[in-house]
């Protein structure tokens, strides 16, 4: 099968030819048809956060059919449509199938993130129980991204305790923050974005945000919107040192800030804002096996609009990865991972 491998951090991809992976009696191979690309892809190739032994392979967005399964699988068959769950947790385990399985200590792996190589390749195999089944109207690409923007947004939502008619913020209209938008507007909160370009600040308005501000002053601008109030919850997608202080600044007495982007940087946090205004600074890390589940059924039933913006061909992936490090991306960028041969 056709693969584009990790071999160095710091370096390019290499599109290789390696043998098919072969299914245990308990395993199932998927014919990988797309696979999104984020964030978190960028960081594995820098070596940050995550650093997988090498040679790997990336793509933890991974939409596709059964091809075949092991003498022991059950509930799945040739041809099914199914994306998987990205977090490898033993069925014994405590958190197995919980509210917060994301978050299991006994964690074997994470799909093409680490110990577990992904979709920037033609097949990819694993257990069973990790493959959901993509419901029908759903196409590969919108199905795809649901495998991590989609779930990353749903939970932080969730996380939010968010309601109908509270002020919403959310720092970041990339791929999970076109989710998040969407999300929170089904709630019924009023959806103020932040964003750096007016090329995503306008985006941010097309999937249903009802005011966009720029980064660079959004924290002035969000008092002058909330007649100087705040907001009553902000998600930070973005998760600088500059996002996570402005998120604080904006949040109104008894708000919630959920940081759902990471980078190097710390918070800096003010105790005596925190303790006499009675803030909370919560954590969200993608979410659960429900939380992809609810984030899938929303879009097949016509509530969620797609996010994906752009399309690169597996061989292309290189340029791809260093169009979304310029910033060039609008909502997502999907890896047609099925492309004709001829092409290539």
């Amino acid at each position: 099968m056709r693969a584009a491998v990790l071999r160095a951090f710091g370096s390019p991809l290499s599109i290789e030819e390696i043998e098919d992976p072969r299914p245990g009696p308990y395993d199932v191979i998927v014919n990988v048809q797309v696979c999104g690309i984020d964030g978190t892809d960028l960081k594995l190739v820098d070596g940050f956060g995550y650093a997988p032994d090498l040679p790997f392979i990336m793509g933890h967005e991974v939409a596709g059919f059964v091809e075949a399964v092991g003498a022991r699988v059950a509930s799945l068959r040739p041809g099914d449509r199914v994306i998987p769950y990205n977090f490898v947790i033993p069925r014994e385990s405590l958190w197995f199938r919980s509210d917060r399985e994301q978050l299991a200590a006994d964690m074997i792996g994470v799909v093409g993130v680490r110990n577990c190589n992904g979709g920037y390749a033609e097949k990819l195999v694993l257990p069973e129980y990790q493959f959901v089944r993509i419901p029908d109207g759903v196409d590969w690409h919108d199905a795809a991204v649901h495998g991590d923007a989609g779930l990353t947004a749903y939970h932080a939502v969730q996380r939010s305790r968010m309601v109908t008619g509270e002020t919403v913020v959310v720092i970041g209209a990339g791929g999970v923050g076109s989710f998040a938008i969407q999300f929170a507007k089904l709630i019924g909160a009023r959806v103020i974005v932040a964003e750096r370009t007016p090329l995503k600040r306008n985006w941010a308005l097309q999937l249903g945000a009802d005011e966009v501000v720029a980064a660079e002053t959004m924290v002035d601008d969000i008092k002058k919107l909330t007649g100087g109030h705040g907001a009553a919850c902000v998600l930070d997608i973005v998760g600088t040192e500059q996002t996570m202080a402005a998120a604080v600044d904006v949040i109104e007495a008894g708000g919630r800030v959920v940081i759902v982007g990471y980078t190097p940087d710390y918070m800096n946090l003010a105790g005596k804002r925190l303790a006499q205004n009675e803030i909370e600074v919560m954590g969200s890390r993608a979410g659960s096996r429900k939380d992809l589940s609810a984030a899938l059924n929303l879009t097949a039933a016509g509530k969620i609009r797609s996010i994906v913006t752009d399309r690169a061909p597996l061989r292309e992936v290189n340029e791809a990865l260093a169009k979304l490090r310029r910033g060039e991306v609008i909502g997502r960028l999907v890896l047609d991972i099925a492309e004709k041969r001829g092409g290539a």
